[in-house]
């Protein structure tokens, strides 16, 4: 049986280790940062599994493909939590409603009385919004651990550093850091705040629409919840900015005036690679399979892309994302 070896250990490498090493392949990673912390934009991630509503403004691929991505996740990580999105809007910003339901599938319209039923802490404040019943979320950080901890338990061995071996397969994982040998991958900076609000209780993520500053919130449980918006055309990692800050406070106490009083416990930055048109790349280059540009739906196209890497070594397939770019 052959070797190969992954570059980079976020949830694109770990994705496909775990693809292959569940057909029976011999698999090795190699990250510098191994292991749990916040090393890679996987770590700061949202983790909706919300196809229909990122195929709002995604391309068609991101809503078919990520549709798989919910039973990936079950299979190979579980914590999976089946409660849908809730998508809200302000009644003066009711028209971000309707064009959001125009332009995304799977969801049906519901009134104030189905959302308290849906998110009891928001009875009273929203007039209409839109549930995706099919949709999910996870927690990162858990389903990361979840695969590491599989992926050792087949044996496959974690390393720092490249061992003296010589693979039969090199598979490139390493997102925005292999801007060396990709020159069209690009950075799009994501911020994010972890806050404990006890007083608050979401089953689901919640998306807050807005003209300048949309809002998602996670739950992770235990009053613990997650804030994202932002996506910033730079490749500067690092602490957030005051002005992220700001927006992502003021829209989550424009959602819940609860939030007033939760704590910070948490806020990150990181640049999410990405390809021109957004949409993840397979690229041969220099006898290496480059695997990348997941761009914000990490978690969401990471199994079908790691699927497309394993037939493409198995049976020589050109898949979906495949570049035409010589070997």
């Amino acid at each position: 049986m052959s070797m190969t070896r992954i570059l980079g250990a976020g949830v694109m490498g770990l994705a496909i280790a775990t693809e292959l090493s569940a057909r029976g392949h011999q698999v090795e990673l190699v990250d510098p940062e191994i292991g749990p912390g916040p090393h890679g934009c996987s770590w700061w991630a949202g983790g909706m599994l919300a196809p229909y509503c990122e195929g709002e403004s995604a391309e068609e691929p991101v809503e078919r493909l990520g549709l798989d991505a919910i039973g990936w996740w079950d299979r190979h990580a579980g914590g999976v939590q089946h409660r849908g999105t809730l998508v809200l809007a302000q009644t003066r910003d009711r028209a971000e409603l309707d064009r959001f339901a125009r332009r995304s599938r799977g969801h049906r319209l519901v009134d104030a009385d189905e959302i308290a039923a849906l998110e009891p802490d928001l009875s009273g404040r929203f007039a209409s919004g839109l549930f995706y019943a099919d949709e999910a979320h996870l927690s990162p950080r858990d389903a990361l651990g979840a695969l590491r901890q599989n992926l050792q338990a087949r044996g496959v061995t974690l390393h720092a550093t490249p061992p003296d071996t010589e693979p039969d397969h090199i598979i490139d994982a390493r997102g925005l850091a292999a801007r060396d040998q990709l020159p069209d991958l690009r950075g799009v900076r994501g911020e994010m705040m972890v806050l404990r609000c006890p007083e608050v209780t979401l089953s689901r993520p919640v998306r807050l629409l807005h003209p300048r500053i949309p809002l998602y919130i996670v739950p992770r449980g235990d009053g613990i919840f997650m804030l994202g918006a932002t996506m910033i055309e730079s490749d500067r990692r690092g602490v957030v900015t005051v002005r992220s800050v700001l927006e992502l406070l003021s829209a989550a106490y424009a959602l819940l005036p609860a939030f007033g009083e939760a704590e910070v416990l948490e806020t990150g930055a990181d640049a999410r690679p990405a390809f021109p048109d957004n949409l993840p790349r397979l690229r041969h280059q220099g006898g290496t399979l480059f695997a990348n540009g997941l761009y914000r739906h990490g978690f969401l196209l990471a199994p079908a892309v790691a699927a497309m890497a394993a037939e493409h070594l198995e049976t020589g397939a050109i898949p979906e994302f495949m570049d035409e770019v010589a070997q």
